[in-house]
C-alpha cells in the first residue's frame, strides 16, 4: 500500500513538472513571437501609416481602408452573431424539450465549432454573394463571419446557463414569475459573465479569419473607404456603405507577407500591433464587463 501511495506521488509530482514546462514553452513562444513582430514594426507606427492608403511603395502604405473595413465587419458579425447565438442557447437550454431533434441539433453545432473557417467562406459565397445577392460586399463578409462565430457563442452561452444554480429558477417560479421573466431577470444576468467569455472568444476568432473573406471577395488592395453611416440629411443614418468591396486587416498583412521587398515585411509587422491591439481593447472590455457583473451577483 505504501508503495502504491508513493508511485501515485511521484506521478503526480511528474504530471505537475510537465503541465509547468509545456505551459512555460508556450508562454516562451508566444513571447518570442510578440517581441519579434514589436522589434519588426514598432517603429513604422504612426499617424501616417494608420491614416494612410495602400500604395506599392512601402514607405507611402498604411492600413486607413483594411482598418475601417475590419471595424464594420466585425460590427456586423457582432450584430448579428451576438443576438441570434444568445437566443438561440436561450432556447435550447431553457424551453426545448429533450427529444431526437433537439439532440440532433446540440450534435450539430457542436460539430460546426469545428468546421475548417474556409468552408463557412464557401457557404458565404454560395448563400449571400450568389443567391441573396448581397455582392462581394461588406455585408456579405460580416454574415459569413456571424455563421463562424454562432457555434462558439451557442455552446458557451449554453454552458453559462447551466452554470447557474437550479434553486435560482425554482424560488422565481415558485413566487409566481413566468418562464421568461425568470430567465430575462434571474438566469441570464448570472450568466452574463461566461456569455461574455464565449462572445469574446468567439469575435477574436473572427478578426483574424482571412480564407473565408478570401472567398467571399474581399479585396486586397482598395484605396477607398465605404460610404459613410453618418449623413447630414434626415434620417441621418446610411446603410449604403455596407454594399461597398471591402478589405480588413488580416488580408492587407498576408497581402504585405507575400511581397519580397523587406519595407513590406515591416509593414506588415506593424498592422499586427495594430490588429493585437484592437483584439486587447476587446477582451479588456469583456474582462471590464465580466468583473462588473460578478460584483452583482450574489448566490
Amino acid at each position: 500500500m505504501a508503495n502504491k501511495t508513493n508511485i501515485n506521488v511521484l506521478w503526480d509530482k511528474i504530471f505537475k513538472v510537465s503541465g509547468l514546462i509545456v505551459t512555460l514553452l508556450g508562454l516562451v513562444v508566444l513571447a518570442v513571437l510578440l517581441i519579434d513582430i514589436f522589434s519588426e514594426g514598432f517603429s513604422r507606427l504612426s499617424w501616417d501609416f494608420i491614416t494612410h492608403y495602400p500604395s506599392r511603395h512601402p514607405e507611402r502604405a498604411g492600413i486607413l481602408s483594411s482598418l475601417v473595413g475590419t471595424i464594420w465587419v466585425m460590427a456586423i458579425t457582432a450584430a448579428l452573431a451576438i443576438p441570434i447565438g444568445v437566443m438561440a442557447a436561450i432556447y435550447l437550454e431553457e424551453y426545448a424539450k429533450k427529444s431526437w431533434l433537439t439532440n440532433l441539433i446540440e450534435i450539430n453545432i457542436a460539430n460546426l465549432a469545428g468546421v475548417p473557417s474556409v468552408i463557412y467562406g464557401l457557404l458565404g459565397l454560395g448563400v449571400f454573394v450568389n443567391f441573396l445577392a448581397l455582392e462581394r460586399s461588406i455585408i456579405a463578409g460580416g454574415a459569413t463571419l456571424a455563421l463562424l462565430a454562432l457555434p462558439i457563442i451557442i455552446m458557451s452561452t449554453r454552458e453559462a446557463l447551466r452554470a447557474v444554480p437550479p434553486s435560482i429558477r425554482e424560488a422565481s417560479l415558485a413566487l409566481g414569475a413566468s418562464r421568461w421573466q425568470t430567465v430575462s431577470t434571474m438566469v441570464l444576468p448570472a450568466a452574463i459573465p461566461g456569455i461574455l467569455t464565449g462572445v469574446i472568444l468567439s469575435l477574436s476568432r473572427a478578426i483574424g479569419e482571412t480564407a473565408p473573406l478570401i472567398v467571399v471577395g474581399a479585396l486586397t488592395y482598395i484605396p477607398f473607404l465605404p460610404e459613410s453611416p453618418i449623413t447630414g440629411e434626415f434620417p441621418f443614418i446610411s446603410l449604403a456603405g455596407l454594399k461597398d468591396p471591402f478589405s480588413v486587416l488580416p488580408i492587407q498583412i498576408f497581402n504585405w507577407v507575400s511581397r519580397p521587398q523587406h519595407g513590406f515585411i515591416v509593414n506588415a509587422a506593424a498592422a499586427i500591433i495594430v490588429l493585437l491591439t484592437i483584439t486587447f481593447m476587446m477582451n479588456a472590455v469583456a474582462v471590464w464587463l465580466r468583473h462588473k457583473y460578478q460584483k452583482k451577483i450574489r448566490w
